[in-house]
């Protein structure tokens, strides 16, 4: 089942998930220190909310969930054959998963995914080269928007989103 993505940045997870578990009458499906998505049935949604404080109710990223490698591959070639920049990420680990994906930017600017999970993951997406530890880099990601200061680093690039090149996309790694 496809189904639509809006990954929302909230100032106060615990109460984000109160509001959205009462409004989708739903308990998150995963919850980690920062974040939580809800799998919702009706209407298909896949809802994420990432602690960012400051920037609540803002949209972080918008997507669209899909089943299968398959399916994210017939959109790269899809969109690229109407015209449009895609960054692909295969195998990238991003919100404590695997994932295989493709980015695109809206007229406004906005990020767009198609992705598929592969597999649960422990940790939310750090590259070991840009921070000591995984709480340090999701922290920095979370705090700014963007991967911690490193020279090779583009830093306006935002977590999980086209433009996080260099070291992360040649590591394999994203940040949401």
């Amino acid at each position: 089942m496809s189904r639509v993505q809006l990954a929302l940045n909230v100032d106060d997870l615990e109460r984000a998930i109160t509001f959205y578990s009462t409004l989708f009458d739903t308990a998150p499906a995963k919850r980690e220190p920062g974040y939580a998505n809800f799998a919702i049935e009706r209407p298909p949604l896949k809802l994420v909310l990432l602690e960012n404080s400051g920037q609540g109710g803002t949209i972080n990223h918008l997507g669209v969930e899909v089943d299968t490698s398959e399916q994210v591959h017939g959109e790269i070639a899809r969109l690229s054959e109407a015209g449009l920049f895609t960054e692909e990420q295969i195998a990238t680990t991003c919100c404590f998963a695997t994932q295989d994906k493709v980015w695109v930017t809206g007229p406004n600017a906005e990020k767009w995914e198609v992705y598929t999970v592969l597999a649960d993951t422990d940790n939310f997406g750090a590259a070991p080269e840009f921070a000591t530890d995984d709480a340090e880099a999701v922290q920095a990601c979370r705090s700014t928007g963007s991967a911690p200061s490193e020279s090779a680093v583009d830093e306006s690039a935002a977590c999980c989103t086209p433009g996080a090149k260099d070291k992360a996309t040649a590591s394999g790694t994203c940040r949401n």
